[in-house]
């Protein structure tokens, strides 16, 4: 029985975690054709996948360019035909990896999203390769390409999880309600969207705002590594569980790892770069439990601090 405010803002999140929140669209979302659409962009990656090495599918047209312009700073030289072994390698050398991903039937779409994210050198190009990149279905479903926002020479990266629908219909992240909290809890630290960085893991809204399944994490997990290869921040804000425990490899809750310093990894085996990573409470959770705003406003004084010292 709905009897407070709080009560009416949880059953509506509830239905918009169901999908009700399609109907609010221009149209009505066929739940059959977006299924379809699925079918058809797994056999197309299955397709893919079975053409000779260096031979591209044609690709769709790729969405807005970015705002920022890309950051200058050296990245990690990318070779000019990486092989098979060198793809694989690329992709199980990341934090979580994606050996277990490929185990599954998907190893050649895992390997050309390894090729497309290690061809890009700028944040431009990386949007273009995900654009072209058909091996996952959420592209089929989702409205609009979710790639990033902010200064892309910031010393900070805020990675979430997934678009919602209000970043779906505007193409940018953390643009609905969550997005305003976190905007409110960046400007608490100093922080807007003029020195900071934002992104997700990935770049296309799941389905009724599921959660991103296994599959789909590992099989865009080289091209958000590469999103942080390319924009190189001081420090890394993971924002929920899901991108923590993605990015992290750890199978921890996020009430278990926030407040904790962790590290990343980018670069070469010749050249490696740790990143500190501080994982913290996703603001759609805070949006839900605002008795943990404490919590996560600890974890937001930690950055601070660390960003003062590193400066």
């Amino acid at each position: 029985m709905v009897t407070s405010s709080d009560d009416l803002a949880a059953l509506l999140d509830w239905y918009a975690a169901l999908g009700a929140d399609c109907a609010l669209d221009e149209a009505p979302q066929n739940r059959f054709e977006e299924t379809q659409r699925q079918l058809q962009a797994r056999q197309q990656a299955r397709i893919h996948a079975q053409r000779p090495q260096g031979q591209v599918a044609p690709s769709n047209p790729a969405g807005p360019a970015i705002v920022s312009p890309s950051r200058s700073k050296p990245s990690t030289p990318l070779p000019n035909s990486p092989s098979r072994s060198q793809q694989k390698a690329t992709a199980s050398s990341m934090p979580g990896g994606g050996a277990a991903f490929a185990t599954s039937g998907n190893a050649g779409q895992l390997e050309d999203a390894a090729a497309r994210a290690m061809h890009a050198p700028t944040l431009i190009e990386l949007r273009k390769a995900l654009a072209e990149f058909d091996g996952c279905s959420l592209k089929f479903s989702a409205k609009s390409l979710v790639f990033g926002d902010g200064n892309p020479d910031a010393d900070v990266m805020f990675i979430g999880e997934a678009p919602g629908r209000d970043e779906d219909l505007q193409g940018v992240p953390f643009v609905g309600r969550a997005g305003q909290l976190l905007d409110k809890m960046m400007a608490a630290i100093g922080r807007d969207r003029s020195n900071s960085y934002i992104t997700n893991i990935l770049p296309w809204r799941p389905p009724g705002n599921r959660q991103p399944s296994l599959d789909e994490q590992a099989m865009l997990r080289p091209f958000i590594h590469r999103h942080i290869e390319l924009v190189n921040p001081k420090i890394l804000v993971f924002l929920g569980g899901t991108a923590a425990q993605q990015l992290l490899g750890s199978k921890e809750g996020i009430m278990r790892l926030r407040g904790k310093w962790n590290n990343y990894a980018i670069g070469s085996e010749n050249s490696t770069r740790n990143i500190p990573v501080m994982p913290t409470l996703h603001p759609a959770f805070l949006l839900r439990t605002p008795a943990q705003k404490r919590s996560a406003w600890q974890d937001l004084l930690e950055v601070a601090a660390k960003l003062d010292a590193l400066a």
